[in-house]
C-alpha cells in the first residue's frame, strides 16, 4: 500500500502523524510511505531522516491525496483538503465528527473510508489510540488552568498550591477518565484542593484507593457542580462519551456564579465543549472572558508540546496503520474489532452511530459493508 503523511495545517499543531521509525516499520512490511515536506520540523523529525528511513519526500498535499491509498493526519481534514479527498481513499486520523457538520457531509460527499482514532475501542471499552493525547491534555489542563488564574493573564491572582499559611487553590475535574485522572493528579501534586467528579460508583471507588489525600473523588450530579462551581478557582471539563457530541455540564447562569478570574479549561472543546458557553480557541488566540470568567478552550492542546504528544500518539497509532496496510482496510475490520468501532463515514455512509445521531443522519451498520 502506498501510505502518505501530511503536513498538519491546523493552527500552530506541530504534532505529526509517523515518525521516520514508523515509516522504517511501514517499508519493513512492504509498504511505500510519501511524507509531506517539513512534515516533521515541529515535532523534531526533518526531511533527511525520513528518506533514510525510506520515505519519499513530497512537496504538496495534491500530490499525496492523488497518489496515496491511505493519509494520515493528526487533525481532521480542513476546509482545503475536502476536494482533494478521493472516493474509496484511507483517511485514518482524528476525526471528532460528531462536532463537525460540514466536514461530516463532504466525507459522505467524497465516498471515501474515513477511519477516526478517537473511536477505536478495545474490548474492556477504552480508547487506545485517544488515551495517549488524553493523558497529555490532562496533564496541560491544570498547567493551563494554574497559568491563567495570573493576573497577568486575566485571572484573579491565585497559585494554586498556596503557600504556607494561605489557603490552596481549589480545582473542580468533572470526568474520571483519562483526562479527568490526569489533570487531577497534576493538579494535586502543586497542592490545590481538588474534586473530582464521576457518575460511576465504581470508577471512584478505584480514584479513592488510587489518588492523593487532597484529590476527592465524588459522584457527579448537576446540583453538585452548580454548587461547587461557586467555590472553584479553576474547573477543568474532562467528559467524553465515544464518538458522541459531549453533554452541557456547566451551564450560563452556573457561570455567572462563579469567582470573577476564576478558569474554565474544556478538554471536551473537541467534540463541541461541555460547558455552555464554550467555543473552540487556537493557541495563538488561547482565550476569551464571559462574565468575568477566563475560557480556554484550545481544540488541539497536545500540539503546543509537539515533541511528546507525537512520539505518545504514533506509539499507539503505527500498530493499527501498520495492520490497515497490510490487510487492506475491510479485511482489518472484518478480523479486529477495534479497528472496526473506528469506521466513521464509509463509501458514503455514516457507519458511526454518535454521528449519525449529532446531526440526524441514516446510520448503516458497518457490518453491512464488510
Amino acid at each position: 500500500m502506498l501510505v502518505g503523511i501530511l503536513k498538519e495545517i491546523k493552527s500552530e499543531e506541530n504534532r505529526v502523524s509517523m515518525t521516520p521509525a514508523g515509516v522504517e516499520v511501514m517499508v519493513q512490511n512492504g509498504h511505500s510511505v510519501m511524507v509531506e515536506k517539513n512534515a516533521g520540523i515541529g515535532s523534531g523529525f526533518d526531511n533527511e531522516q525520513y528518506m533514510a528511513a525510506g520515505a519519499q519526500i513530497i512537496a504538496t498535499p495534491r500530490e499525496i491525496f492523488d497518489s496515496c491509498d491511505m493519509v494520515m493526519h493528526v487533525k481532521e481534514p480542513l476546509p482545503a483538503e475536502y476536494d482533494l479527498i478521493r472516493e474509496g481513499q484511507i483517511v485514518f486520523t482524528y476525526l471528532h465528527l460528531a462536532a463537525a457538520e460540514e466536514l461530516t457531509n463532504k466525507l459522505i460527499e467524497r465516498k471515501s473510508v474515513n477511519i477516526a482514532y478517537e473511536t477505536v475501542q478495545c474490548a474492556d471499552g477504552s480508547l487506545p489510540l485517544l488515551t495517549p493525547m488524553s493523558e497529555v491534555a490532562g496533564r496541560m489542563a491544570t498547567q493551563q488552568g494554574a497559568k491563567y488564574l495570573e493576573m497577568a493573564q486575566g485571572g484573579q491572582g491565585v497559585l494554586l498550591g498556596g503557600v504556607p499559611g494561605v489557603d490552596p487553590g481549589t480545582v473542580i475535574v468533572i470526568g474520571g477518565g483519562v483526562v479527568g485522572t490526569h489533570a487531577a493528579k497534576m493538579a494535586c501534586g502543586l497542592g490545590a484542593k481538588v474534586y473530582l467528579l464521576d457518575m460511576s460508583l465504581e470508577r471512584l471507588r478505584y480514584l479513592s484507593d488510587v489518588m492523593p489525600s487532597n484529590c476527592f473523588p465524588l459522584m457527579s450530579s448537576p446540583a453538585l457542580v452548580r454548587k461547587l462551581v461557586k467555590e472553584a478557582d479553576v474547573v477543568i471539563g474532562a467528559v467524553l462519551i465515544p464518538g458522541a457530541k459531549a453533554p452541557k455540564l456547566v451551564s450560563r447562569d452556573m457561570l455567572k456564579t462563579m469567582k470573577q478570574g476564576s478558569v474554565l479549561v474544556d478538554v471536551a472543546i473537541d467534540q463541541g465543549g461541555c460547558f455552555e458557553t464554550s467555543k473552540a480557541t487556537t493557541h495563538g488566540d488561547p482565550i476569551y472572558v464571559i462574565d468575568g470568567v477566563v475560557h480556554y478552550c484550545v481544540a488541539n492542546m497536545p500540539g503546543a508540546v509537539a515533541k511528546t504528544s507525537t512520539i505518545a500518539l504514533t506509539n499507539a497509532t503505527l500498530p493499527y496503520a501498520v495492520e490497515i496496510a497490510n490487510k487492506g482496510w475491510k479485511k482489518a475490520m472484518q478480523e479486529n474489532k477495534e479497528i472496526k468501532l473506528g469506521a466513521n463515514v464509509i463509501d458514503g455512509k455514516v457507519t458511526y452511530k454518535g454521528v449519525s445521531d449529532a446531526f440526524g443522519l441514516e446510520y448503516i451498520s458497518i457490518d453491512s459493508l464488510l
